[in-house]
Order: C-alpha cells, then sequence, then structure tokens
C-alpha cells in the first residue's frame, strides 16, 4: 500500500506541474498573409503577457526569431499533387450551391478561369472539372472535403507536422489563415493527436467567396456578422466553435508611439510641407484594369481644386502586390501633384501571394493614414483604416471611357456580398464621374459627413474596441483550453 501511495502522490505531483506549467501554443503561418496581424502586431507581446509558450511554426521565408520570436521553420512543405484539383471543385461546388441556395448570380463573380498553361495545369484543370461535375451536391461537396483531408494526410508533409507535433506536444494550434492547402496537413496531424486547433478569418470578403480549405475544432471570426456568415455557409459548424474577436490588422493604428512628426514624414518621402495630401490607395490589375485612368482623374480634380487657391496633393500608395509599370505615364505627366510612396513588401517570388508584407509597412501605412486628410479608392478595405483615425474615404463609382476589358464594371465590384453589410449609402462618399471628384473632394475635406455612418459600418464589420482584438484572441484561446 505504502507503494501505491507513493506513486499516485508522484503521479498527482505531475500533473499539477503540467497544469502549472505555461500552455504551449503554435502559431502557423502557412503563408505570409498572417505577418501583418500576427507577428507585426502587439499579439505576440500580449501572449507572453498572459503566460503563454508561443511557437511560431512557420512556412514563410521570414526569419521571425529577428524579431525576437520564437520559431520552429517548416521545410519543404509539399501537398498532394491534386489537392488543387479537389481545393477548386470544392469551391465551384460551394458556389453552385450557394447560388442556388440564394437565387443570386452574383457568386459566379467569385470564379476564377481554371489554367491550361501547360500540361501540368491542364491535367489538374481537367480533374477538377470532372470533380464539380461528379460531385455537385451538399453529398458531393462532404465527399470532397474528406478526400482532400485524407490525400494531404498521405504525403511525406504531413509526417513531418506529425514528428514536430510529437515532439513539441503544443497545447494549442492557432492556423493565421484559413485559405492554404499547406495548412491541411499540419491541422490534420494536429487532430489525429488530439491536439485542439482554430483558424483566423482572414479577411472581410472572404466567406462568401468559398475560401475555406482547413477544417479545424474552432474558428475566430471579426463579428458577429461574420459569425452569422460562417453559419450560413458553413452549417456544419457549430455555435460553440466560433469564436468573435475583431481583427488585429486596424490595431497598429491606434499605437501613437509609431507615429512620426509632420516634418519628418514629409520629409522622408519628398512630400510638400506647405500642402495638404489626400490618398490615393491603388488596387491589384484584376480588382481594377483601369486603376491608372481613375488616379489620373483625381489627378485632373485636385488640380482644378488648386486653380481655385488651393494647395493639395496626392499620396498614391500602389498595391502591394501591384509591380507593374501601368501607372508610370499617369505620374510622370502629374510629378508636381501626385507623389508616390510605395508599400515596404518584399518580393521573394512570381506569385501575388509570395509577396510579403514587412513591419515597416505597417508603421508607413499608420503615418500615410496619420498625415493624409482622406482617402479614394475602388471599395477597399481601407475605408476601415481610414475610419480608425475618424478620417473620410471616397469610393470610386463610375466606369471610364475606353475600358482596358469591356467585361469589367465598377457595378460588378459593389455588387459583391461583402458591400451588403453597408448601413447606408452615407458611409462613404460616392464619386459618381469625373466632372464631380473636384467638388465631393472639397465637400469631403471641410464637412466629413460619413463619419457617423462609416463609423456604423466599422461596428458591423469588426468587434469593437478594435485596438482589443488581440486580447479577445487570447482570452478565446485561454477558454478553450478550459473545456
Amino acid at each position: 500500500m505504502p507503494a501505491e501511495i507513493g506513486y499516485l502522490a508522484a503521479q498527482s505531483s505531475k500533473t499539477i506541474q503540467r497544469q502549472l506549467m505555461p500552455k504551449k501554443i503554435f502559431i502557423l503561418l502557412p503563408d505570409g498573409v498572417g505577418l501583418r496581424n500576427f507577428a507585426f502586431s502587439n499579439f505576440y507581446k500580449i501572449g507572453l503577457e498572459k503566460k503563454f509558450d508561443i511557437t511560431y511554426w512557420n512556412n514563410t521565408p521570414f526569419d521571425l526569431t529577428s524579431l525576437g520570436f520564437n520559431e520552429i521553420k517548416i521545410k519543404n512543405a509539399k501537398s498532394d499533387p491534386f489537392t488543387d484539383s479537389y481545393k477548386n471543385a470544392r469551391k465551384h461546388i460551394e458556389l453552385n450551391l450557394n447560388k442556388k441556395a440564394d437565387n443570386d448570380a452574383v457568386y459566379d463573380a467569385y470564379r476564377f478561369p481554371l489554367s491550361y498553361k501547360n500540361v501540368k495545369a491542364a491535367i489538374k484543370s481537367y480533374f477538377a472539372r470532372f470533380l464539380i461535375e461528379f460531385y455537385n451536391s451538399e453529398k458531393g461537396l462532404k465527399k470532397i472535403r474528406e478526400k482532400m483531408k485524407v490525400r494531404e494526410s498521405k504525403t511525406e508533409f504531413y509526417q513531418h507536422c506529425l514528428e514536430t507535433l510529437q515532439k513539441e506536444k503544443p497545447d494549442f494550434v492557432f492556423c493565421t489563415n484559413q485559405r492554404p492547402v499547406l495548412a491541411i496537413p499540419s491541422i490534420e496531424a494536429a487532430k489525429a493527436l488530439k491536439i485542439p486547433t482554430g483558424t483566423f478569418i482572414f479577411s472581410w470578403d472572404n466567406l462568401p467567396k468559398a475560401t475555406m480549405v482547413v477544417e479545424t475544432d474552432y474558428y475566430f471570426v471579426w463579428s458577429e456578422h461574420m459569425k452569422a456568415e460562417l453559419k450560413k455557409y458553413y452549417p456544419y459548424i457549430q455555435e460553440n466553435q466560433i469564436f468573435v474577436v475583431g481583427t488585429p490588422q486596424f490595431e497598429s493604428h491606434f499605437d501613437e508611439g509609431i507615429i512620426v512628426d509632420k516634418e519628418t514624414f514629409f520629409k522622408n518621402h519628398q512630400l510638400d510641407f506647405n500642402k495638404k495630401y489626400i490618398c490615393y490607395s491603388g488596387d491589384d490589375i484584376t480588382t481594377c484594369p483601369d486603376d491608372p485612368q481613375y488616379l489620373s482623374d483625381v489627378a485632373d480634380a485636385v488640380r482644378k481644386i488648386n486653380e481655385e487657391g488651393n494647395s493639395l496633393g496626392i499620396l498614391f500608395r500602389r498595391c502591394p502586390v501591384d509591380f507593374s509599370a501601368r501607372y508610370d505615364e499617369v505620374l510622370g505627366k502629374n510629378k508636381d501633384i501626385i507623389v508616390p510612396v510605395s508599400p515596404i513588401w518584399e518580393k521573394i517570388g512570381s506569385g501575388w501571394n509570395t509577396v510579403l508584407p514587412t513591419q515597416d509597412d505597417v508603421k508607413l501605412l499608420v503615418n500615410t493614414i496619420f498625415h493624409t486628410e482622406m482617402v479614394i479608392n475602388l471599395g477597399s478595405s481601407m475605408v476601415f483604416d481610414y475610419a480608425c483615425l475618424k478620417k473620410p474615404c471616397a469610393f470610386l463609382n463610375y466606369d471610364v471611357p475606353n475600358k482596358l476589358d469591356s467585361n469589367w464594371s465598377v457595378s460588378k465590384v459593389y455588387n459583391f456580398i461583402h458591400f451588403r453589410s453597408m448601413p447606408n449609402q452615407n458611409a462613404v462618399i460616392w464619386l459618381n464621374s469625373a466632372d464631380e471628384i473636384a467638388a465631393k473632394i472639397k465637400d469631403g475635406l471641410e464637412k466629413n459627413e460619413t463619419l457617423e455612418s462609416v463609423q456604423n459600418w466599422f461596428e458591423i464589420i469588426n468587434q469593437q474596441p478594435p485596438k482589443a482584438a488581440s486580447e479577445r484572441i487570447w482570452k478565446s484561446i485561454e477558454t478553450i483550453l478550459t473545456i
């Protein structure tokens, strides 16, 4: 009996020790899109303050040890050759089902053409078309989802994930992005080892677009609005699996410590100290093929305003993944009006998802907002970035003559489902023609009549207060670990 009592006491002591040890959290970065939210924010710092043991499971080229973070590099991650076909099939079947359920053709606008650029791409695309045709139903969709997980669980990368998790023994795996197929093996390996998993829904427009790839135990969303979308599009996800947390991407806007004074900012970016500046936020070529013409129209409007005795300029921030020369002519003609201040992102490959944000760009964006009066763009979430600092946004809302793509129109953009969350049309300034841009810029700078409505919209889109998102995420993880 004394020996048994001694053994039980020792086991009890080990259990208590494990309970007192910091919970080990793996932050999975399957690609670079999560860097801004979860590496370049206060997320890591807040987690440490809450006594978590945090390790980044890092599939990006960015060296997180340079920031003082613990990391385990993912090397040679490779998915099953046909997972992309299953991913495309899943997306198209989801869109087919949503289109039928809602009787809404908008879902067709979320489709991208399958690629046939070479033999390998063509084989994958023909296989995807077969899957779409054969599994185009709720039951078929469920089979596609399961087949993706099964195939990825047979890869060499899955075995590496298992080995890493068995060695490190994390208490929770948090995926920063629901979209990459390379996250599937990591999540499935964690599930196999009974390690709870969660994923963050990356962007405000992702759920209607059928971008879900990973399936986790828990889901972290921006708002009650996004929670309702998640339950609508993925009814197999239960209420108790969803946590409303906001997004860390807006937190930096409230960090006064990264604001530089006007003299420094203007000098660093060759801005005219005697001018006030508005920001023109560019889009990628797919979203807005005519963006250079819109920038030209805004420059003409600013020139007209200045002819009336004002002193206004344009700070042009291009889309971070657009390295094209398509703006060169407009910029050359308007050097006296437009000053380009390019995002500080690093290009490490040819695809849009191989362009990585940097910590310096977080600071640049915050200072750009702080030192400009308003923003003009085509339907960008920059409306909320400027709302954080209580500054107005104008949305371009007309088609230019001689469009580069006759099938493209602004009406398609604003018909996207995420814009239907706008409580009323007064949340932004609508630029309905090139002729009215000048007058509406002046009104926006003088009156800012959109402030109340855009704040209401922001409250729908993102849990308030926006600066507490990381805190809410960590509290949610604490809750999960007690379940």
